[in-house]
C-alpha cells in the first residue's frame, strides 16, 4: 500500500505550502526573514506555507531565486529542491505508521478530488444540456 521511497515533496506527497515551508528551513530563514526579503507580510507567506493562499508568478519566481530551488520543485515537486527527511524507518513506530498513514491519505484524497472534477464537469454539461 506504501511505499517508504515514496518522493516526500512530490505533487502525490506534499502541496506548495509544504514545499515553500521545508525550503524555507532548510535555506535557514524564519518566515519573518523570508517575509521581508519578499516584501509581503509575514501572514500572507504564512497563508502560501499554509496553503490557504497562492503567490503570484512574480513573487515565485522570487521565492525559487531567494530559496535556492528550482520553480519547477516549488509547484510539483520535480526538480532541483531540498532534501527530504531522514528514512521514515529511522523514526519510532508509532511515528512512521503516522506519517506512513498520513501519506496514504492525502494519495487516496487526491484520486477522490481528480474524480470529483470529473463529475461536477459532466454534471455541468448535462445542466447546459436540459437548460
Amino acid at each position: 500500500m506504501s511505499d517508504d521511497n515514496t518522493d516526500w515533496f512530490g505533487a502525490d506527497s506534499a502541496t506548495f505550502g509544504d514545499r515553500l515551508a521545508a525550503a524555507r528551513d532548510a535555506a535557514g530563514m524564519s518566515q519573518n526573514d523570508l517575509a521581508r526579503r519578499l516584501g509581503v507580510k509575514t501572514s500572507t507567506l504564512r497563508a502560501w506555507e499554509e496553503d490557504q493562499s497562492e503567490p503570484r508568478a512574480n513573487r515565485l519566481q522570487m521565492l525559487s531565486g531567494l530559496l535556492g530551488v528550482s520553480l519547477p520543485w516549488l509547484l510539483t515537486g520535480t526538480g532541483e529542491g531540498v532534501e527530504p527527511p531522514g528514512d521514515v524507518s529511522e523514526l519510532s513506530g508509532d511515528i512512521s505508521a503516522i506519517l506512513t498513514e498520513l501519506r496514504d491519505l492525502r494519495a487516496e484524497l487526491d484520486v477522490k478530488v481528480g474524480r470529483l472534477a470529473v463529475l461536477e464537469k459532466r454534471l455541468r454539461a448535462k445542466l447546459k444540456e436540459v437548460a
